[in-house]
């Protein structure tokens, strides 16, 4: 199944960086932040492993949090 997952993601790291981010985002707002800093971490495991352009740095482009 993770080599099915890697051919999908080859050829499209922007879209795939996208996904990781909205999922984090997703789960930071069911958890109301409270793991966030385990999720930019996670966040960032992943996009150091897609490779391509890399992603903003920890916080930037996501919204305040409230």
């Amino acid at each position: 199944m993770l080599d099915k997952l890697k051919d999908l993601i080859k050829g499209h790291p922007d879209q795939a960086r996208q996904g990781v981010e909205k999922a984090g985002d997703a789960f930071d707002a069911k958890t109301g932040n409270k793991y966030q800093s385990q999720v930019d971490t996670a966040q960032q495991k992943l996009n150091e492993q897609i490779g391509g352009k890399e992603p903003p740095a920890s916080g930037e482009g996501r919204p305040p949090q409230t």
